[in-house]
């Protein structure tokens, strides 16, 4: 009697902390499942069990939805509410300020915080959660007019990567309309803007500096790049306002869906998988609750390996297509969560690692991907000043936090969650990559060198 009294009570208790802070719409029953009962998950001393995170509506905040609708977060004893937020804007000022216990954030946004651009703040990300996943898209007029620029194949169809040489002319014919050339990106610090930065500065298109005094980064601009919510991008673009965009999905094959534009490229082939989003705490939240951070990782991580399961991604559009993750029709979403990708309408292309959660140690924080980001900054003015090659190092080692992921990944191998291979044996540094679209090589150990490369940017002396 007293074993059933006591189960009760643990239940009913459970029950009412899940009607408390939980999602009513999720598919899960508010009460812990056998199959949690019976994991093997070692529960760590969890100091704040009740979490509450943000997202913004892209196919890349899939880990969360993931963590929360298979249980993953449950077993950690956490009890997470993920809310969509309006802008990354909102995002980054929500979990600075604590309304937000993390979020899915861009990559630059914890980088820009630590280095002295736009909101200062000391932020970390234990957990990398995906690799590619934008695109570039063009309206149908400006399509029309790159494709004669564009190689074909003996059917007739462009041959990929199209690189912005393509939409070189097309810029000079709308500034002799009269029409300066607008793009849109999602935020000044995103992998976006760098992307499009890169992609149309390869191609010896100016797409503008940022000065201390000057932070719309257009001085000098042949493209005026300005910024657009990811789920605006379509609408923006049908109304004319901007000509093109660099988005995350599923927001470029919407505009093929409503025939209203043509991807592209991807950044796959702009910088072969690159990384993505991360997942942002506060360094004072780590701090204060360290085993909480590292049990948010470990949910995160076994998301993103569920999510790398091919036969996982169908189950994942359903999950993503709910009204409070993404809420996009579902076939819109799997034209790239399921391994393709389609650019003109009726060219659907094979690309099986257009999203990457978990492969190629999509997860972990690698310095090198946060330096790269550093480069961009410096390299467009962002950062208005020359740094020194250890100020890259140190400055991102304060905010890319591997020593908190491999806390994590270790006891999932314990758990027999993970093989230990797929734990790197890593500095935190990749190896030197030309996985370019225009082949420059990258080195985080010479971010300089690196900078001193490119024909358009700042240059630094070593």
């Amino acid at each position: 009697m007293k074993n059933i009294f006591t189960s009760s009570v643990l239940t009913l208790s459970l029950a009412l902390v899940f009607t408390a802070c939980g999602d009513t719409k999720s598919k899960k029953a508010e009460t812990v499942s056998e199959e949690a009962v019976a994991s093997k998950t070692k529960m760590l001393d969890i100091e704040k069990p009740q979490l509450t995170f943000g997202f913004i509506k892209l196919t890349d905040m899939a880990p969360l939805a993931i963590a929360k609708e298979k249980g993953f977060f449950e077993e950690e004893g956490l009890f997470v509410s993920v809310e969509a937020q309006s802008n990354w804007k909102n995002v980054l000022d929500r979990v600075i300020d604590g309304q937000l216990d993390g979020s899915h954030m861009l990559a630059g946004q914890p980088i820009a915080a630590g280095a002295g651009f736009g909101r200062q703040a000391e932020l970390v990300t234990p957990f990398s959660m995906d690799l590619n996943g934008n695109g570039i898209t063009v309206s149908n007029d400006v399509w029309s007019k790159m494709k004669p620029n564009v190689p074909a194949d003996s059917d007739g169809k462009p041959i990929h990567p199209i690189k912005a040489d393509a939409l070189k002319p097309v810029i000079t014919s709308y500034k002799n309309e009269g029409k300066p050339f607008k793009m849109g990106m999602v935020f000044p610090v995103s992998t976006h803007n760098y992307e499009l930065r890169y992609w149309l500065a390869a191609a010896g298109i100016h797409p503008g500096m940022y000065t201390a005094d000057n932070v719309q980064g257009q001085i000098d601009a042949e493209v005026l790049l300005s910024v657009t919510p990811p789920p605006q991008m379509p609408a923006t673009l049908e109304s004319g306002t901007i000509y093109g965009y660099c988005v995350g999905e599923p927001w470029n094959q919407q505009a093929v869906f409503k025939g209203i534009g043509v991807p592209v490229t991807t950044n796959y082939d702009i910088w072969k998988n690159n990384p993505e989003k991360v997942f942002v705490m506060t360094k004072q939240f780590v701090e204060q609750n360290p085993n909480t951070a590292i049990a948010v990782t470990k949910a995160l991580i076994r998301a993103g390996k569920w999510l790398d399961e091919p036969s996982n991604r169908a189950e994942a559009v359903e999950i993503l297509s709910m009204s409070q993750y993404v809420g996009a029709p579902k076939e819109v979403l799997a034209n790239s969560m399921t391994g393709t990708f389609e650019f003109e309408k009726g060219d659907k292309r094979e690309m099986p690692d257009f999203n990457v959660f978990y492969k190629y140690n999509a997860t972990y924080p690698f310095y090198s991907d946060g330096i790269w980001f550093l480069t961009q900054m410096r390299r467009w003015g962002q950062i208005p000043e020359s740094k020194s090659s250890d100020w890259y190092a140190s400055t991102i080692k304060d905010i890319y936090r591997p020593d908190i992921w491999k806390k994590a990944a270790d006891l999932l191998v314990a758990e027999g969650q993970i093989p230990a291979a797929d734990v790197p044996d890593t500095d935190g540094y990749k190896a030197a990559t030309s996985d370019f679209i225009d082949g420059t090589s990258y080195d985080a150990k010479d971010p300089i060198g690196y900078i001193n490369s490119f024909s358009i940017g700042n240059k630094d002396k070593k």
